[in-house]
């Protein structure tokens, strides 16, 4: 146990970094091994309990470029068309984001912040909302209930009125009716 203990962090780090890296399902580059040392360093010495050395100028740079995201469209080039919105993430168009910025785990307010957007840039494709508005509307979506539908049933009534009422007798008397249908009996047997 005491040559467990007498190990100097810089020599367990770089012992835990070079298992680490050895280990072939671990893919690293070449340059984020340094940076990547140093944070093994930084979390054995807060391990050990000893004296916690403040992250250098080159740490502080690594950082940032790991949370930089590079879209694969420019902001105009996603909206261009009424049709679908192309995707910062891979480039590719959809009529609603949501469901696919879920699957890579983030929200349209974190899409938004990650790529420097403004708050009502749209989620879903102006022709596409368009449709899903006609058709919510038509099927009486957004009225505000029994009071809305009392509103406009009296606004109804006199077009009602004045449509002749024998026209719905007149329909149902050109439509041919059709015979009744019989089964036929089954054969007896012997």
């Amino acid at each position: 146990m005491s040559d467990e203990n007498s190990l100097d962090p810089v020599e367990l780090a770089t012992e835990l970094t070079i298992a680490w890296l050895g280990n072939q399902n671990n893919r690293v580059q070449a340059d984020d091994v340094p940076a990547f040392l140093r944070t093994m360093h930084a979390t054995v010495l807060e391990l050990s309990g000893g004296k916690l050395v403040e992250p250098t100028a080159a740490t502080a740079e690594d950082a940032p470029a790991a949370e930089e995201f590079t879209p694969a469209v420019t902001v105009r080039k996603s909206l261009a068309s009424r049709t679908h919105i192309v995707s910062m993430i891979d480039g590719k168009p959809y009529k609603m984001l949501k469901r696919h910025l879920a699957g890579h785990g983030l929200t349209p307010a974190q899409y938004r912040e990650r790529y420097k957007l403004k708050p009502d840039y749209p989620m879903v494709a102006p022709e596409y909302s368009e449709a899903r508005r006609v058709v919510a509307q038509q099927i009486g979506l957004g009225s505000k209930g029994r009071s809305a539908k009392a509103v406009a049933a009296p606004s109804a009534k006199p077009a009602a009125k004045a449509a002749p009422k024998a026209a719905p007798v007149a329909a149902a008397a050109a439509k041919p009716k059709q015979a009744p249908r019989t089964r036929a009996a089954a054969p007896a047997e012997a």
